[in-house]
């Protein structure tokens, strides 16, 4: 799309200065900061009385494309004599710059997002399934670290057995819907338990951190186990986890556990992304009424009470339990389905809220850097 003006005569060529001064109050809706002052708009070419613009999103999934589109123009109107205006669109995930200081990025890895719960079978692996494939279809480059290591399910959710390559004495992950999985479930019988301490554990996440070729990552899901233990507190220590999502049902014993969990992060100084109520309400596939069958708002009261947000509340629907069975997560088989559409909404929050720190990043880091005055 493209806006013409009428050309009085005798009007000099816009510099780009006059363009990056005109676009300077336009600002990117979820951090409130301007485009220009983000370096959010790389390039500004001119030709002529004709311009175009590039704007570079921090987000694979930015609904608000079309009101920046239609501000940025609005804007421009206030250079004279203005010519055609196009505007080209492309994204640029940042590294949010969470986590604690002293623990070491993955190399080429931007935001870790950790996927965790105070007590199991509130549906944490599903939710963390479908936020990787989510973010993956919006186009980021994904991964998905199935952490889980007594229990791991992401081969059977992923829809993907095959067991992963060794090169050069590194794992290589196996990819399904466009993700990069690895889990402890691709290199072990599936019906053999795994009868491992606490420090075997932690070898073996330590392992899956570094000696995995994840190659260029926009985000790293991982899928935690169920409580706040050994593999929750190596993670921490050992890389720095941008942002840690909560997930719980409403129903109060499943609340109260996924409060201890979001403690253990506050305490070791892991941001909170947010609370997602899982299971909230069973949407009938006959008639599509909804029931409560685990109470209701118990996940967006917690999220007041502790000050987080409420990243979203996913129903559960028949088609979510069918597509974790058959390898084929609910974004992928019913995309239309109400549980698609809430697992869409989560994907969006949260890399809105890591794009926001990303965008913070630099100010904290001048804040540490500033001496102490004695």
């Amino acid at each position: 799309m493209s806006t013409t003006m009428d050309r009085p005569p005798g009007q000099g060529a816009p510099t780009r200065e006059q363009i990056t001064e005109a676009i300077r109050p336009v600002q990117e809706p979820e951090i409130g900061r301007g485009l220009v002052e983000l370096k959010m708009v790389p390039e500004i070419a001119v030709d002529g009385r004709d311009v175009a613009l590039t704007v570079e999103l921090l987000t694979p999934l930015a609904p608000y494309k079309e009101r920046l589109e239609d501000e940025l123009r609005a804007a421009l109107t206030t250079i004279p004599d203005l010519g055609t205006v196009t505007i080209g669109w492309r994204t640029r995930v940042r590294a949010s710059g969470g986590g604690k200081a002293d623990a070491q990025p993955l190399k080429g890895i931007k935001n870790t997002i950790a996927v965790a719960s105070g007590k199991g079978g509130v549906g944490k692996s599903t939710v963390a399934a479908n936020l990787a494939v989510t973010l993956a279809r919006a186009g980021a480059a994904v991964g998905l670290l199935d952490a889980d290591v007594y229990g791991p399910s992401m081969p059977l959710m992923m829809g993907q057995t095959s067991k992963p390559l060794v090169r050069d004495g590194k794992i290589v992950p196996v990819e399904a819907h466009g993700v990069k999985v690895m889990s402890i479930g691709f290199l072990l019988d599936p019906e053999k338990a795994l009868i491992w301490r606490g420090p075997m554990v932690a070898q073996l996440i330590t392992q899956f951190l570094n000696d995995v070729v994840w190659g260029e990552l926009d985000y790293l899901v991982i899928d935690l186990p169920p409580g706040t233990g050994d593999v929750q507190l190596t993670l921490v220590q050992k890389i720095p986890i941008s942002g840690a999502v909560i997930v719980t049902t409403p129903q109060a014993v499943a609340l109260a556990d996924a409060v201890k969990g979001l403690r253990m992060f506050q305490e070791v100084k892991t941001s909170i992304l947010g609370i997602v109520e899982n299971m909230s309400g069973f949407v009938c596939p006959c008639c599509n009424e909804t029931t409560d069958i685990f109470g209701s708002g118990g996940g967006k009261r917690t999220a007041e009470q502790y000050e987080v947000p409420l990243l979203g509340q996913i129903p559960i629907e028949p088609a979510v339990r069918a597509g974790g069975d058959e390898g084929r997560p609910v974004v992928v088989g019913h995309p239309e389905s109400a549980t698609a559409g809430a697992f869409a909404h989560l994907a969006e929050r949260v890399a809105a809220r890591l794009a926001k720190d990303a965008a913070t990043a630099p100010r904290k880091a001048m804040i540490r850097l500033m001496p102490t005055r004695g």
